[in-house]
């Protein structure tokens, strides 16, 4: 049986069912719903041959070669879906909701599956997503200079109830030049906007949530506009760690990195730095010296946020004389309570 099914209905089956995502392998990479399973109903050089016929001869024969390409390989989707889904209950889309998910819909039907197919195709789950940033969710920012150990205070403030999300590790970026440094390739802004938007959807938006300040890009990805908006008009928390202990912290992560890719993280910034701190700090990592490097690579970064800070509406500055994380985490609540934050 092939049930027609929202986008809300789909990603709550979503939570138990199997789904099965039928676009071309190139479309999946680019961004999917982030438990869909690839399971293309064309390869990429058919999907393209399939275009290039619509466009040059019309539907009839683009639809034509479509049949001709899906029928050969019918009984292996089936095969395959029952070793994916050996319940054989499951949910699928393609872009639209059109040909492709609706050809492998009856297939699967045919074959004895219950299937939920996704209305409105993954165009309407990207929708869906964006209707997500648009939300005048109350957010509080936690802010500071580089290496004030803002990411690490996101665990604690969950552990005491509070609501958060981690925008660089769903980004799998740090911000900075180095920030690359020990994190998985970075996704596609599409898709980094399905994670973000599923976390989102997780929360209840009436209440507070706790992000970290970023700039509109994270390494390659960009915030969605919407969101970042709202998170520079919103309250910002400043951690003012010392200098000396921000240097500390960041030299001791980058001692263990490959002096030739921090050797490469500088180079990326010598225009902001000028030539002598640049050959300066690549003196300093050749001597093993991080403490040097990382104090002229905070010179820049420093004065960026600075600059950065000046354009925020709200800025409420809570002086911290350690890196604890949970410590902090604990000051920080407190601190927004006494402001009537949370």
């Amino acid at each position: 049986m092939i049930n027609n099914i929202t986008i809300e209905e789909f990603l709550q089956k979503a939570k138990q069912l199997p789904v099965l995502d039928a676009r071309a392998p190139k479309e999946y990479a680019i961004g999917h719903i982030p438990q869909a399973l690839s399971f293309p109903i064309f390869s990429d050089e058919e999907r393209a041959r399939i275009g290039t016929a619509y466009k040059q001869q019309g539907h009839d024969p683009a639809v034509l070669i479509g049949l001709d390409l899906f029928g050969p390989q019918m009984s292996g989707f089936v095969r395959e879906a029952e070793k994916l889904v050996p319940n054989k209950e499951l949910l699928v889309h393609c872009w639209r909701g059109g040909m492709r998910s609706s050809a492998m819909a009856w297939l699967l039907d045919f074959a004895g599956f219950e299937v939920y197919l996704l209305r409105g195709g993954y165009k309407a789950y990207r929708h869906f997503m964006q209707e997500q940033f648009d939300k005048p969710r109350p957010l509080l920012i936690l802010s500071g200079f580089t290496g004030s150990g803002k990411t690490d205070l996101l665990p604690y403030l969950q552990q005491q109830g509070q609501q958060c999300i981690d925008l660089e590790g769903i980004a799998s970026h740090k911000g900075s030049s180095f920030g690359s440094i020990g994190m998985e390739p970075q996704p596609s802004t599409e898709h980094f906007e399905n994670l973000l938007g599923m976390e989102l959807l997780k929360l209840e938006e009436h209440e507070p949530l706790w992000l970290e300040d970023e700039s509109i890009s994270i390494g390659r990805v960009q915030m969605p506009k919407p969101l970042f908006d709202r998170m520079q008009a919103s309250t910002s928390i400043v951690l003012e760690v010392p200098k000396q202990l921000r240097i500390q912290k960041l030299a001791e992560e980058y001692c263990r990195t490959d002096p030739a890719i921090l050797e490469a993280a500088i180079l990326r910034i010598k225009k902001r730095l000028g030539g002598l701190a640049t050959k300066e700090a690549l003196e300093a990592i050749a001597a093993g010296d991080m403490e040097k490097m990382v104090d002229i690579a905070l010179t820049y970064y420093d004065k960026a946020y600075t600059y950065e800070l000046a354009k925020k509406k709200q800025v409420l500055t809570l002086p911290l004389e350690s890196l604890h994380p949970e410590q902090n985490a604990l000051r920080v609540i407190e601190f927004a309570k006494q402001h009537k934050l949370i």
